[in-house]
């Protein structure tokens, strides 16, 4: 896979050059900024890009911006941000709507502490590569112990469980076997969710649409929002 880096602390990028490098995938650019980023992108056409939410020139939302921007101009690319922070707004904003066309790549968004499991990261590459959704679980048990939202209340507590452990990019059998069911369970639990959340089969990747539906529906209290800056 090739992949565009953009982190501006140099221990963090080559770390990640390294360990990519490592699996063997292809970094075909390492971005200290996000002007870079956004003309590496444009250049070398990645298959996927990790990029950091904070990073110069302003130092504030700089990453999560050309994320977006590549999310728009080129939705084939797979699109992974990293964040020292929770970050709930961050997540939403790049996650709220599927890339579009019929390539569309996934994304995810990942705390920095999880690079250093390196299992987890490298899964969590192959979902967003294959056209799949991560999310931190650590977001997710936030937005969980959140006040539930109106719109999954028709999930049982086993079902938003399920979703949940969707959302973080497991499979069947992984969900399977950290709750202690079967797989056949599992999958019975998603067909609820499935038709609770009214997506029909014709509707695509329905485990995408289900995560991004549990991702809109997920409440965002004034505590729990980095408000990105709009100057």
């Amino acid at each position: 896979m090739r992949v565009v880096i953009a982190e501006d602390a140099a221990l963090m990028r080559e770390g990640l050059i390294a360990l990519l490098q490592r699996f063997g995938h292809q970094v075909v650019h390492a971005a200290e900024d996000a002007d870079d980023l956004l003309e590496a992108v444009s250049h070398c056409r990645p298959d996927m890009v990790i990029t950091d939410v904070r990073m110069p020139p302003r130092n504030l939302d700089d990453g999560l911006r050309a994320a977006l921007a590549i999310r728009a101009e080129h939705p084939q690319t797979g699109i992974l941000v990293l964040s020292q922070y929770l970050g709930d707004a961050y997540a939403a904003k790049l996650l709220a709507e599927p890339a579009k066309g019929p390539r569309g790549g996934g994304a995810g968004y990942l705390l920095k502490d999880r690079v250093g499991r390196v299992t987890d990261f490298m899964h969590s590459l192959d979902v967003i590569a294959g056209g799949g959704i991560v999310i931190d679980p650590k977001v997710v048990g936030h937005l969980m112990s959140s006040e539930r939202p109106q719109a999954l209340d028709m999930l049982s507590e086993r079902e938003r469980e399920v979703l949940g452990r969707m959302a973080t990019g497991e499979s069947n059998h992984h969900i399977a076997a950290s709750l202690h069911v079967t797989e056949g369970a599992v999958v019975k639990h998603i067909g609820n969710i499935f038709a609770k959340l009214g997506l029909q089969a014709e509707d695509g990747n329905r485990r995408v649409l289900a995560v991004l539906t549990y991702l809109r529906a997920a409440r965002l209290g004034p505590a729990d929002e980095e408000t990105v800056d709009e100057r």
